[in-house]
């Protein structure tokens, strides 16, 4: 009989059994364990969050210049071709309107709605680390002291 490597692929809870406590992305703490990999949104390590074994993902990251987010999806259909598998979209055009690219995005394309406001939340710290600091100067100081 010959085998098509299709009904070959693994299902998604198979390869989370396999990875879950043996992966090289886990941070084993004393109270929960973290991942480090790609599309975690939250950084946990559970099936819900997992960003290899599940079909549908959605990834949040800085963009390369230090300005605006990337936001990696992927491609449930192309999970046999790597190449295809990830799309990236720069959003650079200021925070309200990259929220709404975001969510617009998640939306259309039938992404679990738990994952589209863990990515709003992470945009939205990614591009609050990038705004620039503002250094208050040191004025005078009133001194509690009794003058002599």
């Amino acid at each position: 009989a010959h085998l098509r490597p299709d009904k070959m692929a693994m299902s998604a809870d198979l390869q989370w059994l396999i990875i879950r406590n043996n992966s090289s992305y886990l941070l084993k703490g004393s109270r929960q364990t973290f991942s480090t990999e790609p599309n975690n949104l939250k950084a946990k390590n559970c099936f819900r969050y997992n960003g290899l074994v599940n079909r549908k993902t959605v990834g949040v990251e800085p963009a390369k210049d230090g300005k605006g987010v990337v936001m990696i999806t992927k491609n449930s259909k192309g999970y046999r071709k790597p190449n295809k598998t990830y799309t990236r979209v720069e959003l650079k055009k200021g925070a309200r309107r990259t929220m709404a690219s975001i969510r617009t995005l998640i939306r259309n394309k039938r992404y679990r709605k738990d994952l589209k406001m863990a990515a709003v939340r992470r945009a939205s710290a990614i591009i609050r680390s990038q705004r620039p600091v503002t250094v208050r100067k040191a004025g005078s100081q009133k001194k509690t002291g009794a003058k002599k």
